[in-house]
Parts: C-alpha cells; structure tokens; sequence
C-alpha cells in the first residue's frame, strides 16, 4: 500500500522494520516522542551516533544510502506516544538533491507500506519523514513530510532537543573561563552534528579532558553480498571468486612506555581495556552478519599512557574492491559528535587502508585522517616504521 504526505494507515503491534532508503547520502533518525510532542532526554533518539535506545525496543543500521530502524512496539513504554523518523542532509545540500527518498514499513519481510517522497524542487535540508504514532490503544503510521528549511537546528528544536554549539575547541583565554552552573537533564544539549575528515580537512583536535571515557571506533560496510569468513594470510590472499567483501577492523597501538603491538582478530589478538594497551576489537563478525559492523574500544581514562593509536582496515574476503564497500570508520566519544572517514578511494589492487590516527597531542587527541591504501601488513608497517616481523597467520 502506497501512501501520500499526509496519509495514514494501521500498522500491527508488533517488531517493525522502518526502512529510509534514498537516492545519495542521508542522515537518518528516530526520536521517543511523549504528550507534548518532545523528547525528554538523550535515550529518546537514536541515530548513527547512538545505534540503540536505553531498552533496546529501537535499534538502528545503516548500508550504503539505506537506513533501517527495528521497532519493538509491544515493548515500548506506555507514556511514548509516538516515534517520529527523520532525514537530514549534509550542510550544503538539500533534499532536492537527494534523487529520491522512501520511508516504508515492513513486518516479516513484507512491506506494509510505502511511502516514496516527490524531492524535485525541495530546498529544505531537514524533514520529518514519518512517524508512528498510538490512537485509541492501537498503532498507526503517518507519513509526515514536513519541512525545516532551516536545517537540523529547526527540526531538533520542534522536537524538544537543543543542538550543541560547534565542537570546535575555542581559545585558550576563552577556555580558561569559569566553567557555566550544569543544565538540567532535560534540557541537556547533545550533538546530532558529525564531524568529517576529508582532504580538504583532514584533522580536528578535541579539548583537552582527565578522563575521555569510552571512545568506541566503528567499520561499517555494505554488507549486503558479505559471505561467511574462511582462512586468510597476512598480507596475503584474502579468499576471492565471485564472494562479496568482508572488513576487518584493526589498530596499531604505541603506550608512553614504549610498548607497541597490533589489535587484530588475526593471531587472536584482540587486546584489552583495563590492562595494556588499553584497546581492545569487540569481537569478531565472521559472518558479516552483524547490522552494526565491527567495532573498537579504546579506555579514554588511561589516554594519559597512550601515545598513538593508528586506525586500519583491511579486505579478509573478497576480491579488493574499495569503492564497492560504501566503508566508513566512526569515531564516538562522550560529548564529542562522531567523526567519520570513507574508505572508498583506494587503489583496487591494494587491500589494505590506513584510516585513521589518534595522537596524544600533550594529554588532548588529535585525530587525523589518513586514508591511505597497502597490498598487506607488511607495506603498511614499512610505511610508518613499526618494525614488526610478519608472518602467515589466520583465525
């Protein structure tokens, strides 16, 4: 069933799939909404920054230009009156340019419905897609389509949210300031930014802090081919035939100390956060089943005895084919918004890509982009100097 702006239909109580899917890169999210038409905190939303609400009945995963959210609507809570899902574009750019844009509701593999938007001409940057929402003890959908031609900042605000201020760090002389009295929860600022290192601008320093918390370093890919992982060889063969492509996530760690070493699923060295080096891989998605990707933590509390964290990807399964992975690394940490970086410039013949590096710059970090591409670990460790020796390994 087809809907136009406006339109509504019943939907059944039930586990959903709410699928954004549009015709170039676009922000997707979903908010808690309550009685007034707000949210009430950050748990409320969930979006590349934050992939699951506080109890999990909304969760979020992202290929390519598709974003889908899972809802479990007999679980959500009595006092949420709806949830509304929205699009926003990069800065710059607007819905018009989008090609096209589709909301549509699934349950159990079929499509209940669809809702596609007529985006010639628009020129807003930011829309409420859709939302669901209860009447009379039972769920409906509605399909939205209104506009905030003043961007996100419009959008978040009708929504009950207040957008940080840029994460930019200001002047030294500004932030030796008196710190302001904290706001309430409810009307804590929260950052639906993002911040993207590119050629044109391929570093950012963050302001200087005791205790960074978790920083947790995601790899997401298009993994709609992936096949199941088999044996590889460092720097090496990483299977091949006509298989889709499989990322594995890896960092390269140097402490004050001197201490240096690889953490990698290869050789099972997967790490640890409370004891040396402080990074630990979160597993291992050998199937390329995982809707989320892979992902990386690093302890913020003992950046203090981190030097340098370098960042790495590499192609385990599958014929070397960068710009078929729609790849992006995205780094979260608490009160920063995520910074992210694409992996789809590399060399087809080259495996291997040097992402990303995160330096203790005297007890701040600076993350810069570094985006370059290697046939294996062995170039990739003579490029930056590491001196380890390498050999065939595999899972």
């Amino acid at each position: 069933m087809n809907l136009t702006p406006g339109g509504n239909a019943p939907i059944p109580t039930q586990s959903l799939i709410i699928r954004v899917s549009a015709g170039a890169p676009v922000d997707a999210s979903s908010f808690r909404l309550y009685d007034n038409g707000k949210v009430r905190g950050d748990s409320d939303m969930v979006f590349y920054g934050q992939r699951e609400n506080d109890d999990k009945t909304i969760r979020y995963s992202a290929s390519g230009n598709e974003t889908m959210f899972t809802v479990n609507l007999p679980q959500l809570k009595q006092d949420v009156q709806k949830v509304a899902f929205t699009a926003t574009c990069d800065a710059g750019k607007t819905i018009g340019g989008l090609g096209t844009l589709t909301i549509q509701v699934e349950a159990g593999g079929t499509v209940l419905l669809s809702c596609p938007l007529e985006v010639n001409g628009r020129q807003e940057a930011a829309l409420i897609l859709g939302e669901i929402y209860r009447r009379n003890d039972e769920w409906k959908f509605r399909f939205v389509a209104q506009g905030f031609n003043g961007g996100l900042q419009p959008l978040a605000e009708h929504l009950g949210i207040d957008i940080a201020d840029d994460p930019t760090p200001a002047p030294a002389a500004a932030q030796a300031a008196p710190a302001p009295a904290p706001a309430p929860a409810a009307e804590k600022k929260v950052n639906l930014s993002k911040v993207s290192l590119t050629k044109e601008k391929p570093a950012i320093s963050l302001q200087k802090k005791e205790d960074y918390g978790q920083i947790r370093v995601n790899l997401n890919w298009n993994k709609a081919q992936a096949p199941a992982k088999t044996k590889g060889f460092l720097g090496g063969v990483f299977g091949g035939g006509n298989k889709g492509i499989d990322l594995d996530l890896a960092a390269y760690v140097e402490l004050n100390n001197g201490q240096r070493t690889i953490v990698q699923a290869l050789g099972s060295h997967f790490g640890s956060m409370n004891s040396e080096p402080f990074v630990e891989l979160q597993g291992d998605d050998r199937t390329g089943a995982k809707s989320d990707g892979e992902w990386l933590h690093i302890n913020g509390r003992q950046w203090k005895d981190i030097r340098e964290v370098l960042i790495f990807a590499f192609i385990y399964q599958g014929a070397p084919s960068w710009e078929n992975t729609d790849g992006v690394v995205t780094i979260n940490m608490p009160d920063q918004p995520p910074i992210e970086t694409f992996l789809t410039e590399g060399n087809n013949r080259q495996n291997m890509c040097a992402i990303a590096r995160l330096v203790n710059d005297a007890g701040s970090i600076r993350v810069e982009r570094i985006n370059r591409y290697f046939s294996g670990h062995k170039e990739l460790d003579e490029a930056f100097g590491w001196g380890f020796n390498w050999k065939a390994g595999s899972k």
